[in-house]
């Protein structure tokens, strides 16, 4: 009888981040791993697109919840996967991030009494008025394991009164990106060719999160410093979704501006890399751009990746077309030094947290 452990994923970081994982589990004869998709994002493009992508397998189960307001959404995570863990009855439930799918996750097993695990504890904007914020705090404070990416995270549970269970092994995502510097190689030479774009040559911008989207005066500041800054130096914009519309509804439209279609993982990080600065309000490109050694301009006014800021990497500029441009202009001038990229674990965060999860479940479940 083997340990059974069900991993809940629904947002594209989510997916990027369970793959290392669940290569790292498989080393593990004695653990059973059940992948469930919520079904959070939930067409091809946000997120079969990565499995086939990252070569991560197929979920063993499908909740297709869908779109919808918080509530909406995650009042049916929560009715699905319930229903879905009393019917697995597994030994831990393992969640990945700060999305309504960690919150459902988190909260299902918690209030069926089974032993919960959080990857990428820790981290705090301080900023309750994220939907973010609220997720992963609650789904610390309802996990038994937690594991921290950075230093920095692990003290910031300490100041919440949490310190069992908490284990500093380092950044999952940085894992999938260092392995996959290859792939991005190659898939960055012929994507330049179709977008006729040169390494170093262009600004990246990405906006997506709700403060910036739907906040009028937001996004009209970050898309005059956007259309500004392009008038410059070329400027590509991958559209989200929910930007798009936004966009949309405020007779906003691109003049100087690039704007693409959502790009894949790996094309992602090809132009990541490519970039000259990086302008984003996504926590995970922060970090992408620190460890790829590209300077960041944060339109938010706070971050969970303060290291990167610590570092000189990344400026925070909130939604301020003067902040924005000025930022973007004295990183095109003044290059920072070089990344610290042990910060994030070096690459073997999915191997460690494997060894811990295996440890535990041998301490707490008995012999498989």
């Amino acid at each position: 009888m083997a340990w059974r452990i069900v991993s809940v994923v629904g947002a594209r970081p989510q997916f990027i981040k369970a793959k290392p994982l669940s290569d790292a589990l498989q080393a593990f004869s004695e653990i059973e791993e059940i992948l469930v998709h919520t079904g959070q994002h939930y067409d091809f493009e946000m997120s079969g697109v990565f499995f086939e992508e990252l070569q991560l397998r197929p979920p063993d189960v499908n909740l297709e919840v869908g779109s919808g307001s918080h509530g909406v959404q995650t009042g049916h995570m929560l009715i699905r996967l319930e229903a879905f863990l009393l019917e697995s009855l597994p030994d831990l439930v393992l969640v990945y991030g700060d999305t309504n799918s960690t919150l459902a996750g988190a909260l299902a097993a918690a209030k069926l009494h089974i032993p919960v695990a959080h990857v990428e504890a820790g981290l705090r904007s301080f900023n309750r008025a994220m939907p973010e914020e609220i997720n992963r705090v609650v789904a610390d404070h309802l996990s038994d394991l937690l594991f921290a990416p950075t230093q920095t995270a692990v003290e910031n549970l300490r100041k919440e009164g949490i310190q069992e269970g908490v284990f500093r092994d380092g950044d999952v995502m940085a894992d999938v990106l260092l392995r996959s510097l290859p792939k991005v190689k190659h898939r960055q030479e012929t994507l330049f060719r179709r977008l006729d774009l040169r390494p170093g040559e262009f600004l990246l911008a990405t906006v997506h999160r709700a403060e910036n989207t739907d906040r009028e005066e937001n996004l009209r500041g970050i898309w005059a410093a956007l259309e500004e800054l392009a008038r410059e130096t070329p400027l590509l914009l991958p559209l989200h979704p929910r930007t798009q519309q936004a966009l949309e509804e405020m007779g906003l439209r691109p003049k100087e501006v690039r704007v693409l279609p959502p790009v894949s993982y790996l094309e992602m990080l090809a132009l990541e890399s490519g970039a000259r600065v990086i302008l984003t309000d996504s926590g995970g490109v922060q970090k992408e751009a620190y460890l790829l050694g590209v300077p960041c301009v944060t339109l938010r006014e706070e971050t969970e990746w303060v290291e990167t800021v610590r570092d000189g990497w990344n400026v925070l500029v909130g939604a301020h077309p003067e902040r924005i441009i000025a930022a973007a202009r004295h990183f095109l001038s003044h290059p920072p030094k070089a990344p610290r990229q042990e910060d994030f674990g070096g690459g073997r965060a999915a191997e460690r947290i494997a060894a811990h999860l295996a440890e535990w479940l041998g301490e707490n479940k008995g012999s498989a």
